[in-house]
């Protein structure tokens, strides 16, 4: 059994409450990255890239632990939506959105920081957005303010009142943390859940 400590390269209380349901001990530390999409990246090569850049970063503090990062980038006709951060933008993501599939492409990555392997992969989730109202728009970003949630919305929140349709491998993916690839790489490293 692998007795180094398991870190999450995230401050998301939501990615902390995931991984909380595995009843493993873990650390959480803040990875402090530039989240800016690269000119020419697609939101796959965006949402790897980021997240392997802040299992690194914490990896600079953590040099004898097993480190998880995280990334989400949800796309819809090509174009990424990052996380809004004001409501105006919020309210420009939904109308967007509304009537719409958006795909969030979630990345793992878990890195051992004594040596040096990493493994990362790719969550898939395809949501359908109801036709909402403007009025709709605004009452759900009143009561959920969810200016930090990459498509600005919270599916294990009021958000799932804006979707008619989730369909992916693994329903912890699109809140941020998909656990059932996380469980098969902490087994690859001697860790298991059960």
């Amino acid at each position: 059994m692998n007795s180094q400590p398991l870190v999450l390269a995230s401050t998301s209380i939501y990615r902390s409450q995931l991984l909380s349901t595995l009843q493993i001990p873990f650390q959480t530390a803040s990875p402090n990255v530039d989240e800016t999409p690269f000119p020419g990246e697609t939101a796959q090569q965006t949402s790897i890239r980021l997240s392997q850049l802040k299992a690194q970063a914490v990896a600079q503090h953590c040099p004898d632990a097993l480190i998880i990062g995280s990334d989400q980038v949800a796309l819809l006709k090509g174009q990424q939506l990052g996380k809004p951060m004001t409501h105006e933008n919020a309210v420009r993501q939904l109308r967007a959105m509304r009537g719409n599939t958006v795909t969030f492409y979630t990345a793992l990555t878990l890195l051992n920081s004594r040596d040096g392997t990493m493994q990362s992969e790719l969550s898939e989730t395809q949501v359908d957005y109801r036709q909402l109202s403007d009025e709709e728009i605004e009452r759900y970003l009143n009561k959920e303010q969810p200016y930090h949630c990459a498509g600005s919305a919270k599916t294990e929140g009021l958000g799932i009142a804006l979707i008619s349709r989730i369909q992916g491998e693994d329903p912890n993916a699109l809140i941020g943390l998909p656990l059932i690839n996380l469980i098969r790489m902490l087994t690859k490293q001697g860790i298991s859940v059960l």
